[in-house]
């Protein structure tokens, strides 16, 4: 009667399909290319090493798949009576066709030649998730994860944080933060900025949680601004040298930014609470970790207490910690009983802790299960393991214990499977509006120039934030790939512009961001009108696709202009106000620079070999001067190029009723700087007079 009793509900259970709540696929990847990618997961290689495999076998580097699985199944032996073998052979069966009772070393090779011509099928990932009965997993996404290429309505994002709050002292991960979220943190309120753009990246991207694994000494605490300032502030001075106190203090401090931005955001925190970290530094990748029973639920209770609106999905490595689970599940409407992880996810610490769970707490407060897999094909035996023991405890302690009916004991197993997964991630509920985030650093660079070509669009180096003129292939198809620090609206396209050369427009580009590879037009030639390049004593035409880097100035510009402006000639050394570039933190090349002529009524060398001075004033625009009073003597023009980042320039005010004696030179028009060639010596001179 019990037997059939539970076959019956472990049937009903089968027909259920689900959404696994944790997993750490890779989206990109996520079913298995060889069986060396199953036998590789951590359960089988940690297990081999410890019955007497050697690290070294199963770890060399440039291993052969198939080496590597023939290594790992001559040392399974001593593993056939876990469940971590009866996973293995379930899955042969189901995935593969395999009629043995068990995989061994003596019936590995064919099996593992027909996984190859399943996992080679292009759909092989949706053929595994179909068999299972699976239409969506939940991810474990790092931070800076860009969450694009895949489906996230079935591979649903969740904002995986331990970094963050663990490791925000190491360079990388303060770099990492920084790109991804395009900000300068230079303290606490900056660091909450780019902490709440990963919240609106993510939730634009259908996350549907936040997630931590915590160690058995956390202790959930809020920290005032004060000590945080000064604790972040250390940690960005001196890294991994900071201090314990200071480490400690921003770990708290951001943790508890976390659950405040997760109660902005509507997103549940799960909390993974009690794993030690390399308590066996020898062991195998993932094999290191252990649990420790000290941890209490009582270090979250400040926690609980403070963010009655966050639900907290709660998971306990051992299984000695599931009664206080239970009990805080009992008590606080925020805490949510969640799966059976690790060390606990094995038959007999799931019966127990599933028939206590179902007893005490309420039934809209529990997630059943997840497979916590790293690929597809593991979800399968998984499930159906823990839908064997729900059936057991449904079958036993719900209808014959208790007289309940099989309809209704089948009904509390698929809230606790399926419907408790739906409601508590909302996982039905489209992304929300979210505001526009700070576009994503892409790989072009400030010296590439005014156009930025295609092959400059892949992901790479951050941006240089600065004046770009740039023209998309579409004004409209491609107006949503691209985000302007301020708004603006696009230029106009390649064909446009090349008809209204002085509407150009250049925007203030924090980054540009592409969705999808964008398309960029290869520019048309675009000049001056005609007779404008002359008068100001520019080569004509002037070319405005060519790359920056195909200047001779552009390094002279590099660190100081965004977009490499030539520089005006070097100063007289004797000035009383000199600047050097990296002195220089903006100049707007959106605005006309403004130069004038000081000094020497000649451009000739004095006995110094040092040219008469040219001063420019990047503070003001003065009155737009008319083509023809436009004038410069040839000789400092062409020593522009010869202009080194490193020395210094004089800057000053002009003086307003010296108007005549200044040219306007907009520095986003010029591409090249030439001298002018000879021209009659009466034009010279009136150069010179001028």
């Amino acid at each position: 009667m019990s037997l059939e009793l539970r076959n019956r509900i472990y049937g009903e259970l089968s027909q259920l399909t689900l959404i696994d709540p944790h997993t750490h696929i890779n989206p990109h990847q996520p079913a298995s290319q060889t069986l060396a990618d199953i036998l590789g997961y951590h359960y089988y290689t940690e297990l081999a090493h410890s019955a007497g495999m050697r690290r070294e076998e199963i770890e060399e580097p440039g291993l052969d798949p198939q080496e590597k699985v023939r290594r790992l199944m001559q040392n399974l032996a001593p593993l056939d009576n876990t469940i971590q073998a009866s996973w293995l052979g379930e899955m042969a069966r189901e995935l593969f066709g395999f009629s043995g009772e068990a995989v061994n070393a003596d019936n590995w090779e064919p099996l593992y030649d027909a996984a190859a011509a399943k996992m080679a099928s292009g759909d092989w990932a949706n053929t595994v998730l179909q068999q299972s009965k699976v239409e969506a997993v939940f991810l474990t996404n790092d931070f800076d994860d860009p969450l694009q290429g895949f489906d996230t309505k079935v591979y649903i994002p969740c904002l995986r944080t331990d970094d963050l709050v663990f490791h925000l002292a190491k360079d990388t991960v303060r770099q990492r933060l920084e790109g991804a979220t395009n900000t300068a943190i230079s303290g606490i309120e900056t660091l909450r900025q780019a902490l709440r753009t990963l919240f609106v990246h993510f939730r634009r991207n259908n996350a549907k949680a936040c997630a931590i694994s915590l160690p058995p000494d956390f202790t959930p605490t809020l920290v005032s601004n004060a000590r945080a300032s000064s604790a972040i502030d250390a940690l960005w001075r001196d890294g991994v040298n900071a201090s314990e106190a200071h480490r400690r203090a921003a770990s708290h401090w951001v943790f508890w930014t976390l659950a405040e931005l997760c109660s902005e955001f509507r997103l549940p925190f799960d909390l993974m609470i009690g794993v030690n970290r390399s308590v066996y530094p020898g062991g195998v990748f993932q094999g290191m970790d252990l649990y420790d029973s000290r941890v209490s639920l009582l270090q979250y209770r400040e926690l609980f207490n403070a963010f009655p609106d966050v639900i907290f999905p709660v998971s306990v490595l051992a299984s000695v910690t599931n009664q206080e689970l239970t009990s805080y599940a009992w008590i606080f409407p925020n805490v949510v009983t969640n799966g059976h992880w690790w060390y606990s996810n094995t038959p007999t610490f799931i019966e127990h802790d599933a028939a206590a769970r179902l007893e005490a707490v309420p039934r809209t407060k529990q997630v059943a299960y997840y497979s916590d897999a790293y690929k597809l094909e593991f979800v399968l035996p998984k499930f159906n393991m823990y839908k064997r023991i729900l059936a057991k405890v449904l079958a036993e302690r719900f209808v014959l214990d208790r007289g309940w009916s099989e309809e209704r004991a089948v009904e509390l197993g698929r809230q606790v499977l399926r419907t408790n997964v739906e409601d508590i991630f909302h996982v039905s509920e489209p992304p929300p509006e979210m505001p526009d985030e700070p576009a994503r650093r892409v790989g072009f660079d400030a010296s590439v120039g005014p156009v930025l070509a295609a092959s400059q669009t892949a992901w790479g180096e951050p941006a240089v934030a600065g004046e770009y003129t740039y023209w998309p292939k579409s004004t409209e198809d491609e107006a949503d790939d691209i985000r302007l620090a301020d708004e603006s609206e696009l230029p106009p396209s390649t064909a446009e512009f090349a008809h209204h050369a002085q509407d150009a427009q250049t925007v203030a580009v924090e980054a540009v961001e592409f969705d999808e590879p964008a398309e960029f037009a290869e520019p048309e030639p675009v000049t001056q009108p005609e007779g404008a390049a002359a008068s100001w004593g520019f080569a004509e035409p002037l070319d405005l696709t060519k790359p920056a880097e195909s200047l001779e100035s552009s390094p002279a510009a590099e660190s100081a202009f965004p977009n490499a402006a030539a520089l005006p000639p070097l100063a007289g050394s004797d000035s009383d106000d000199m600047i050097s570039l990296d002195e220089i933190e903006e100049v707007d090349l959106s605005e006309d620079l403004e130069f004038s002529r000081e000094g020497a009524a000649s451009t000739e060398p004095d006995a110094q070999g040092k040219t008469p001075e040219l001063a420019f004033d990047a503070s003001q625009t003065l009155p737009e001067l008319a083509p023809e009073e436009r004038s410069m003597p040839s000789e400092p023009i062409s020593q522009f190029a010869e202009i080194s980042p490193v020395e210094e320039y004089a800057v000053h005010e002009p003086d307003q009723s010296e108007e005549d004696d200044l040219i306007s030179l907009d520095f986003d028009e010029v591409d090249d700087v030439m001298p002018i060639e000879e021209e009659d010596s009466s034009r010279n001179e009136e150069r010179r007079d001028t």
